[in-house]
C-alpha cells in the first residue's frame, strides 16, 4: 500500500462539461490526474481519491462561476478551500513549462504548480451558497445587457428608418427622458402636431427630467423633415414598442442591481471590497472572482 503523501496541490481547469484535475506533490510531480464529468457522484469520486492520498491537499481552479458552482459546492461541503487563479496568469505560467501544446491536462498541471509555488493568491472563504448566488445573479445581468443592446440596435435601426434626424438627437442608452418620449411619438409630424408646451406638459406629467430641453429638441428634429417614408406607421408602433420594452428591462436590471447589491453585502468581506475607491457590489463581485 503507498505510503500517504503529507501535502498535495489540485490545480483544476474547470469547464461546462468537465473538469480536469490534476495533483502534484511537493517536488511538482504528478500523482494523480484525471477528467472528471461535471456530475456529482463523479466529482464526489474524485475527491474521495485524491484526499485520500495526503494529509492536507490545496486546491486551486481557475473559473469561479456557474461551471465551477458545483464543485465548488462540494469541496466546501467536505471542509476544502480553493483558489482562484486567474486564466492571464495561468497563460503566463504556461511559458515557464515544457512540453506538449495546450491542453486540459496541461492547464490543470500548470494551475496546481502555481498554487504551490506560489504564496500570492488570497484564499477567502466564501459560503458555496452565497457564491451560487453571486454567479446566478451576476451571469443573469450580463444577459440582461445584452439584450438591452440589441434592442437599442433594433431600434435605432427602425428609427433611422423613418425619422433620422430624431436618432441623431439622443443618446437612448443612457437617457431614459427620450425613451419615454418613443412610447408615444415617433414621427415628425406627430410631434410637430402637439407643439413645445403640450409636449412639454406630457413628458412631464410622466415625471421626465428636464422635459422642456427634450421637447424642444425634438421639435428641432420634426421641424427639418416633412417628408413621410414609406412603412412610417408600422415602424413607429414596433419603436414604441422596443423603447418600452427596454425601460421595462430597465427596471429589471434595477431590481437585479438590488439583488446583487443585498446578496453581496452578506459577503464576509464585503465592508472591506466596498472601501476600495470605485468599488461597488457588481465590480466588487468581479474583482472577487477575477483578479486573486
Amino acid at each position: 500500500m503507498a505510503k500517504q503523501l503529507t501535502r498535495l496541490w489540485v490545480g483544476i481547469d474547470a469547464g461546462k462539461a468537465h473538469h480536469w484535475l490534476t495533483a502534484v506533490d511537493e517536488t511538482g510531480t504528478t500523482i494523480w490526474s484525471k477528467k472528471v464529468p461535471n456530475d456529482e457522484s463523479a466529482i464526489l469520486t474524485a475527491l474521495g481519491e485524491i484526499l485520500a492520498l495526503a494529509d492536507q491537499v490545496h486546491w486551486a481552479v481557475d473559473i469561479a462561476g456557474t461551471a465551477s458552482a458545483l464543485l465548488l459546492a462540494l469541496l466546501a461541503a467536505h471542509g476544502q478551500q480553493a483558489l482562484y487563479v486567474p486564466g492571464r496568469t495561468v497563460n503566463r505560467m504556461s511559458g515557464s513549462y515544457r512540453g506538449e501544446a495546450k491542453t486540459d491536462a496541461r492547464d490543470a498541471y500548470v494551475i496546481a504548480e502555481t498554487a504551490r509555488l506560489r504564496r500570492d493568491f488570497t484564499s477567502i472563504d466564501v459560503p458555496a451558497q452565497l457564491a451560487a448566488d453571486l454567479a446566478l445573479l451576476t451571469a443573469h445581468r450580463t444577459d440582461l445587457i445584452a439584450d438591452r443592446v440589441r434592442m437599442l440596435n433594433r431600434l435605432r435601426d427602425m428609427l433611422t428608418g423613418i425619422f433620422p434626424a430624431l436618432e441623431r438627437a439622443f443618446d437612448y442608452a443612457d437617457h431614459k427622458g427620450a425613451l419615454i418620449l418613443l412610447t408615444r411619438h415617433q414621427t415628425p409630424a406627430a410631434i410637430r402636431r402637439h407643439g413645445q408646451a403640450r409636449l412639454t406638459a406630457w413628458l412631464k406629467g410622466r415625471n421626465v427630467r428636464n422635459p422642456d430641453a427634450i421637447a424642444t429638441t425634438a421639435l428641432q428634429a420634426a421641424r427639418t423633415q416633412h417628408t413621410t417614408l414609406p412603412g412610417q406607421d408600422v415602424a413607429a408602433g414596433i419603436v414604441a414598442e422596443i423603447a418600452t420594452q427596454i425601460l421595462a428591462l430597465d427596471d429589471r436590471l434595477k431590481h437585479i442591481d438590488q439583488q446583487i447589491r443585498q446578496t453581496f453585502r452578506t459577503h464576509p468581506q464585503a465592508h472591506i471590497i466596498e472601501s476600495l475607491p470605485g468599488m461597488g457590489p457588481i465590480l466588487g463581485i468581479r474583482v472577487h472572482r477575477r483578479s486573486r
